[in-house]
């Protein structure tokens, strides 16, 4: 796979997942495309020797996995989050004020809320409703056109909104979605009931019950800078490493890029893992977070055996793969001056003292060894000790199952921005590392 084409893949995936239901949903199809057989946790699960399958949970977190031929080998697992910070639809949204009808939105996550003013905007995500039989159904819906607007004010009417005045979220971010006359009324579920109507036409939708809608910003990725050094995107925290852990999966069972008969891989291959979990960006504890039981459901299914999944876990190891901090060339100074990651000199290795990042000497070494062995840069990142560390899923999961982890990312800047930016170099370099990873069959560390 050449770097251009990797990336767009990248930007395609980013483009087509506006939410962490439309990300699991695209996945799952590239899933199958490969060959991977489709679990449901309702049922008995059947697993052959070298199969491969994927079960998600909520429809917003994905597993997927390859038996390995030898439990002794462990699982080669990659993690990352299906959401991002973004502002979410209320469930009584509807405002109607001076001939504006707007919607009211909560905050998702640790959100910039600046640059989501005066940006084109559209609404993606999940219904729920009755259809004519009065039976319950989900579907995803997508309105991908710009429908709505959050207007800055004018500086005339606000002389110091450049002097650091904080926005008020209550006030400030209801989004404007039409107008409307004197007497004219407007139900926000009978919008989304036409909208399930066009995306679902053989459906008699009846009445829609509930919702869960992001606003996302439609302009499209691209690449950016005189010579394409950069791309940028709304969700590349942290759909970018879903994208790279689901082709280095790809990538280990021979299936990149098309699928392949038969749902199994080649013999003397190592178990692979992709784990991708929602709710990440507040805090996790969910049935479908890395804090909820998912994983260690699905490991308790395919190793039902407790001292072989002990033995297993003990021999595998997760890389959690979550972007880094770049450094910004106007805020050089909110680096450590020897852990300041640059854009495009490679993927990030994340250390925190206080475990933030599950990153330890061991694991770390063996990322490192994994890349020379390929001959690709990496970096790596401590917080400035004046300064307070973010964290990921890289300790949640550590501490829930007891794997070896590193945390390790492609540095970007403007992160949780409504348009993030990376280098064009870094994420193809994680995902050939990743792959690597993938299929190797022994990652010991001797102890003298």
């Amino acid at each position: 796979m050449q770097l251009d084409f990797f990336n767009q893949g990248l930007m395609s995936f980013l483009k087509r997942s506006p939410t962490p239901f439309h990300a699991v949903s695209n996945m799952e199809s590239a899933l199958l495309q490969a060959g991977f057989e489709r679990l449901d946790e309702s049922v008995e699960w059947v697993l052959k020797p070298q199969g491969r399958y994927f079960v998600a949970r909520n429809g917003s977190s994905l597993i997927a996995f390859s038996v390995g031929d030898n439990p002794s080998d462990g699982i080669r697992m990659v993690g990352g989050h299906t959401d991002s910070p973004c502002l979410k639809v209320k469930p009584t949204p509807e405002i109607k004020q001076k001939g504006f009808f707007q919607l009211g939105v909560e905050v998702y996550g640790g959100a910039l809320l600046g640059p989501w003013f005066d940006r084109d905007l559209s609404i993606a995500g999940r219904v729920t409703f009755l259809n004519s039989k009065d039976q319950l159904s989900s579907g995803l819906i997508d309105f991908e056109r710009p429908i709505a607007l959050i207007p800055s004010l004018a500086i005339h009417l606000d002389r110091d909104v450049n002097n650091g005045r904080p926005i008020n979220a209550q006030k400030e971010l209801p989004v404007i979605l039409t107008q409307l006359g004197e007497n004219e009324d407007i139900s926000f579920r009978e919008i989304l009931k036409s909208a399930l109507r066009d995306t679902y036409p053989d459906i008699d939708v009846k009445k829609v019950l509930d919702y869960e809608l992001c606003l996302y910003d439609v302009q499209p990725p691209s690449y950016i800078g005189l010579n394409n050094e950069f791309m940028v995107s709304a969700r590349m925290d942290n759909l970018l490493s879903c994208y790279i852990g689901l082709s280095s999966l790809l990538k280990a069972v021979g299936a990149e890029g098309g699928s392949q008969e038969g749902g199994q891989i080649a013999g003397n291959q190592p178990a692979c893992m992709l784990v991708c979990s929602d709710h990440e960006e507040v805090g996790s504890q969910s049935a479908e977070g890395a804090q909820g039981p998912f994983l260690m459901n699905v490991l308790e299914r395919l190793y039902p055996d407790s001292q072989t999944r002990a033995q297993v876990i003990n021999a595998s190891m997760m890389i959690s793969a979550d972007n880094a901090h770049g450094v910004h060339p106007n805020f050089a100074d909110k680096h450590d001056n020897n852990h300041g990651p640059l854009i495009n000199e490679g993927p990030v290795i994340k250390i925190n003292a206080n475990q933030r990042y599950a990153t330890n000497s061991e694991t770390s070494s063996i990322y490192r060894h994994l890349s020379e062995q390929l001959d690709l840069p990496y970096q790596s990142f401590v917080v400035r000790s004046d300064m307070a560390c973010g964290s990921t899923i890289g300790p949640i999961t550590a501490s829930n199952i007891g794997v070896r982890t590193l945390d390790i990312g492609v540095p970007q800047l403007a992160m949780h921005s409504i348009r993030e930016m990376i280098g064009s170099k870094d994420a193809f370099t994680l995902y050939k590392v990743l792959a690597h990873f993938n299929q190797k069959r022994n990652l010991k560390v001797d102890r003298v």
